[in-house]
């Protein structure tokens, strides 16, 4: 009798362990499969490998004057076409025309003197390496609806 008790005992915690286990097996699937699902993406039902949906094209904004800023510190938008402009590690299409030796003479604004130190805190007689690729921060306006909603507000 004491020898059925033991394994009476030792299938009860066996199949317990099996519950418990297929239980957070499930539960982890569960877990894993719902972040995917309420996901949603600007590709919509397109499968990440498949043809992307192609993009209209869309005029450049022109404004004459400038963007007003939507918040301290942000990089001021380009009021006007760059798409042939050319930037590689030798020439910078935008330092034509907004150098320190040329912004007078074509009436544009100065690249600001934050562009001019090194990230040591060195000040630069030119453009730092770290700020040479303009349009990594400085982008274009086009005249399009919106990709997401936004219902962003300044608040200065």
């Amino acid at each position: 009798m004491l020898n059925t008790k033991k394994t009476m005992t030792f299938t009860h915690k066996s199949l317990i362990r099996k519950v418990i286990s297929l239980t957070l097996l499930a539960l982890t699937a569960v877990m894993f499969s719902l972040p995917a699902m309420s996901v949603e993406s600007l590709r919509g039902d397109e499968a990440l490998n498949g043809p992307s949906v192609k993009v209209g094209k869309y005029r450049v904004k022109s404004e004459e004057g400038g963007y007003e800023r939507n918040f301290k510190k942000q990089p001021p938008l380009i009021p006007h076409k760059v798409d042939k402009y050319r930037i590689t590690l030798k020439n910078n299409g935008c330092l034509k025309c907004h150098s320190e030796k040329a912004y007078k003479k074509e009436d544009a604004p100065k690249v600001g003197d934050s562009h001019y130190i090194a990230r040591d805190g060195k000040k630069l007689k030119h453009v730092s390496r770290r700020r040479y690729f303009c349009v990594q921060c400085h982008i274009p306006q086009v005249d399009s609806d919106p990709l997401v909603e936004n219902t962003y507000e300044n608040e200065e």
